[in-house]
């Protein structure tokens, strides 16, 4: 944790030890896991936008089937 985010009182005063050292490695990999699964979704949902624009500007399929009588 960076010393910008601790209050000025709390500055030099913190204990570290291996349980602290964990948990805040612990946020830190759910943090990234997190980052990385909103651009996944970010990524996917703009794919899916891409598609549906591709599939609304094409003809119908059943348009080239229909024969008029």
């Amino acid at each position: 944790m960076s010393v910008v985010f601790v209050p000025e009182r709390l500055r030099g005063k913190a204990e570290v030890n291996q349980e602290t050292l964990r948990r805040v490695t612990v946020l830190k990999i759910q943090l990234l896991l997190c980052f990385s699964s909103y651009r996944h979704q970010h990524t996917l949902h703009r794919n899916l936008i891409y598609l549906a624009t591709i599939a609304d500007s094409s003809p119908s399929p059943n348009a080239e089937k229909t024969v008029i009588e």
